[in-house]
């Protein structure tokens, strides 16, 4: 049974899934990683979802503001062992929700054609791709999504 507590930047789970994030990432994104990585930090993330499994975290997602009316989905992860158990789609649905509650009325993210899990996922949950924006566009390796929620 997969709980989902809702907190911010400063959980030390949240942290600790960044940091396992990060180290997938650098390996998926080779020499793209350190543009990536400058517009990924964690330090004043208001909206953060957290998955436990057993009082252990199994996944994270966060969402911040991005305009008056949208929220960017960040930091989505769950371990590669762990995938394939709606975990992430439960989480996404979570910060969703949140976002509805806080008055946006779409979210968007970006992620990296070299995350094909992640794309399945967002497809999967009625996202749709959209021109690459703000400091992804011309980004070959960046496909970016919205739903209006």
């Amino acid at each position: 049974m997969i709980e989902c507590k809702r907190t911010n930047s400063g959980d030390r789970d949240f942290q600790k899934l960044v940091k396992k994030l990060d180290a997938e990432l650098s390996i998926r994104d080779g020499k793209d990683h350190s543009f990536y990585n400058q517009f990924n930090k964690i330090d004043a993330i208001k909206y953060v979802i957290v998955a436990y499994n057993k009082n252990i975290p199994v996944g994270c997602g966060a969402i911040k503001e991005y305009s008056p009316e949208t929220m960017e989905v960040k930091r989505m992860y769950v371990p590669e062992n762990l995938r394939g158990k709606g975990i992430a789609a439960q989480i996404l649905k979570q910060l969703e929700t949140w976002a509805k509650e806080l008055s946006f009325s779409k979210c968007i993210l970006e992620t990296g054609k070299k995350q094909p899990e992640a794309i399945q996922l967002y497809t999967k949950s009625a996202y749709k791709v959209i021109p690459n924006y703000g400091q992804y566009e011309n980004v070959e390796n960046s496909v970016c999504f919205e739903k209006i929620l």
